[in-house]
């Protein structure tokens, strides 16, 4: 198991505290101010709780609409193209586009290095550690228990501890006056501490304008804002908005509602499942409407799930020509399928897996082609192809679910359990996620069930009518 805890990060030492970088980092709130922005009197940066850490809190009840912070053009860090550093540029180019993060992360490195960096106060008062999966040990990553979530951890490690390699290949033959991290040695641990600041912290937000007048998106870290912890019930928002005085994009949180004295200033990071929150934020979050599973579409799967459901049928693994039509528009089918396939979050289950069942667990050709395909995708569709298709299709996916659910080698009490004895730091996280993805597929089972026996209903009124 991939993991680098093993490693020292860069001048800091290993650690699960939530102590800054250096232990009394200038006051940001002045250093804001001192620069052209601004930021409201009853603002003020405050410990939320063990878990959470620091945060922004108001001093006062705010009205909403008031502005909260303003940080004019030159305060948020960026990687851009206008920046004159070859050598910085060349490493970011070998950063695969998934991994985002790293290439802002090498700019942070490179401040963090540089003496007197315009960046210093703030880059100061940044986490010492972060507890996103590539610094849990590996015994905590294997108890996340989710394949999907392993493989993009591993993925990262990986990719670090090879990014590591060729940095130093790079920077073997640097003269020190040209070396871009100012003589220091940059490893696969202090690569994962600025790729983890940048992906917990960064904000996508329209850069610089492009030569047509346009302007892309671009991940920016942005002071003190970034101190604003996640609700999907936020009470203030990022605008951006061209300063008058400078004719340059300025950012902005602007209070969304009223504010209470005492509570936290919170934005929304995204509509966001827990693998993104833990391996980009991490943390977990309780009851995430956006959490789903991740399943492969598989025609021996789907018939050890319909044979547990007692409907059982030969098409999952041979379907017919007219089916096999139908999974290739699906994309569940053909040269370059996309087998990925996911249960819960808004859709409760992915649509294409719901069309895919209907589809072959109906024999009956012309009932089907009368259905375009995003009906077929409906899982509030009134039962397109009978009600009797809907029951099969519904007690299927509950045998799939049940089958997700036993590859998890720990029950939700026996997790539980352990989250009362104490377990804490990443241990705790990992119980946390496992937890939460086994309340999805329960979530999912109780919804199909509830399905089902409207759906029984149905049947059994039509047939006493």
């Amino acid at each position: 198991m991939c993991s680098l805890t093993h490693l020292r990060p860069l001048t800091c030492a290993a650690s699960a505290s939530a102590s800054r970088l250096v232990p009394h980092p200038p006051d940001l709130i002045k250093w804001v101010t001192r620069e052209g922005g601004f930021v409201h009197r009853a603002v003020k940066i405050a410990q939320l709780d063990s878990s959470n850490g620091l945060g922004l809190v108001a001093k006062e009840q705010i009205p909403p609409g008031t502005d909260l912070i303003v940080l004019p053009h030159h305060i948020p860090l960026r990687f851009t193209t206008l920046q004159h550093d070859p050598l910085l540029h060349r490493l970011a180019s070998q950063v695969p586009e998934e991994l985002w993060a790293m290439k802002l992360g090498l700019k942070l490195l490179q401040e963090r290095a540089k003496v007197g960096s315009f960046w210093w106060p703030y880059i100061s008062n940044l986490p010492e550690t972060y507890t996103v999966p590539i610094f849990f040990p590996g015994e905590d990553i294997k108890n996340l228990h989710y394949a999907p979530l392993l493989h993009q951890v591993n993925k990262r490690c990986r990719f670090l501890l090879d990014f590591e390699q060729e940095i130093k290949r790079a920077l073997v033959s640097v003269k020190p006056d040209s070396h871009p991290f100012g003589g220091h040695q940059v490893d696969a641990s202090s690569l994962g501490w600025a790729m983890s600041a940048v992906s917990s912290r960064a904000f996508r937000l329209y850069g610089e304008k492009e030569p047509n007048g346009d302007r892309i998106n671009i991940p920016m870290m942005l002071p003190l804002i970034d101190m604003c912890n996640h609700s999907f019930n936020p009470n203030a928002r990022i605008v951006q908005e061209e300063d008058t005085s400078t004719m340059k994009m300025q950012v902005k949180v602007v209070a969304e509602t009223a504010i209470k004295e005492d509570d936290p200033l919170l934005l929304c990071y995204g509509c966001l499942n827990n693998d993104f929150f833990l391996l980009d934020y991490g943390f977990v979050m309780h009851s995430n409407p956006f959490d789903c599973i991740e399943l492969k579409y598989d025609g021996a799967l789907l018939d050890a799930a319909s044979t547990a459901a007692g409907v059982s049928s030969p098409n999952f693994s041979t379907p017919a020509p007219w089916q096999e039509l139908i999974l290739s528009q699906l994309n569940l089918s053909g040269e370059t399928p996309d087998l990925k396939v996911s249960l819960g979050g808004q859709e409760t289950v992915e649509g294409r897996l719901v069309a895919a069942l209907r589809v072959l667990l109906s024999s009956n050709m012309e009932t089907v082609q009368k259905y375009d395909l995003s009906t077929l995708q409906s899982l509030d569709a009134d039962a397109p192809l009978g009600v009797e298709n809907d029951i099969a299709v519904f007690r299927t996916l509950i045998a799939l679910c049940v089958i997700a659910l036993e590859h998890f080698p720990t029950k939700i009490m026996d997790d539980e359990s352990l989250l009362k004895q104490g377990a804490s730091g990443s241990t705790e996280l990992a119980i946390r996620y496992r937890i939460q993805k086994q309340c999805v597929i329960i979530n999912v089972m109780k919804n199909l069930s509830r399905r089902v026996k409207l759906l029984s209903s149905k049947e059994t009124a039509t047939a006493d009518g």
